[in-house]
């Protein structure tokens, strides 16, 4: 067939085709069910996907704000924490203080300077340890120490800016006290084991009379030859007849706490002393 009449075949059917679509519906609905059952679910599946893209990224949003909000909470935590330690810090050493103010105006009779604790001998109690004041600040051996309601020990040696005390609990240490009340005179002596009962011994207690009972204090004594008298060692916590049926010992509670000391007291007057010529 020639061309000519192949493009006029085709032109005439193309025009009347046409003529149907625009006159008729008959090519509507095969498209509208083509429509229907395939460009529907394309879209619908399409606007899933994108309403799940959109909030995965509200989300992602959202994560990145309370990231940054966490770490900046996380800032604020960490600043308060270390403002919280500064302040429990210093309401320890206010109350340290107040305790040693409350012991230097009960023993205002004596001269006394403060020290701090710089370093100690092995264990957990203060045996022996080291202040932060020596000789520069006058300290001298055989100066009292107290803290915390009583008696510590006293200076054993000295350095121009240290000085070494050594306590009552000490094995080494035995002090010359009496019982507050009635006056009797014992001797007090250290005993690290004990300690772990938060107890020392004393002994050579003289109470014919069964004057002295539980819970006495006990002071240093005039008698004694390092240290100051009337200064409170502790209380009496039990009393044993020794064998000889004529002395009396057992034990007491130190007045300090010997596991948590931190600031002293040193008592810059010396004990009194005759000279054996």
């Amino acid at each position: 067939m020639p061309s000519k009449y192949l493009l006029l075949i085709l032109t005439i059917l193309c025009t009347m085709l046409m003529l149907v679509t625009f006159g008729t519906d008959v090519f509507n609905k095969p498209l509208n069910s083509v429509v229907g059952y395939v460009i529907v679910p394309f879209q619908q599946g399409i606007g899933k996907v994108g309403g799940w893209l959109s909030n995965r990224s509200e989300e992602l949003i959202q994560i990145r704000t309370l990231l940054d909000e966490n770490a900046k909470l996380k800032e604020e935590v960490a600043r308060l924490t270390e403002e919280n330690t500064l302040l429990q810090q210093d309401k320890y050493e206010l109350n340290n203080l107040r305790e040693l103010m409350e012991l230097s105006e009960q023993y205002g009779e004596y001269n006394k300077v403060g020290a701090r604790i710089i370093a100690r001998d092995s264990g957990n109690w203060y045996s022996s340890f080291i202040i932060d004041k020596g000789s520069n600040s006058g300290f001298s051996v055989d100066m009292n120490v107290i803290a915390g309601g009583g008696l510590v020990g006293r200076i054993t040696s000295v350095g121009p800016n240290w000085s070494r005390v050594t306590s009552i609990i000490s094995d080494n240490s035995n002090v010359s006290g009496m019982t507050l009340a009635t006056e009797n005179n014992l001797i007090v002596s250290g005993d690290l084991k004990l300690m772990a009962e938060n107890c020392i011994t004393f002994s050579q207690l003289v109470d014919s009379q069964n004057l002295v009972a539980e819970g006495d204090k006990v002071v240093t004594s005039n008698i004694s030859d390092k240290f100051l008298p009337n200064i409170l060692i502790g209380y009496i916590s039990s009393i044993d007849i020794d064998a000889n049926n004529l002395t009396k010992s057992g034990r007491i509670t130190p007045a300090v706490d010997f596991e948590h000391l931190e600031e002293v007291l040193v008592i810059t007057d010396m004990k009194q002393t005759v000279s054996e010529e």
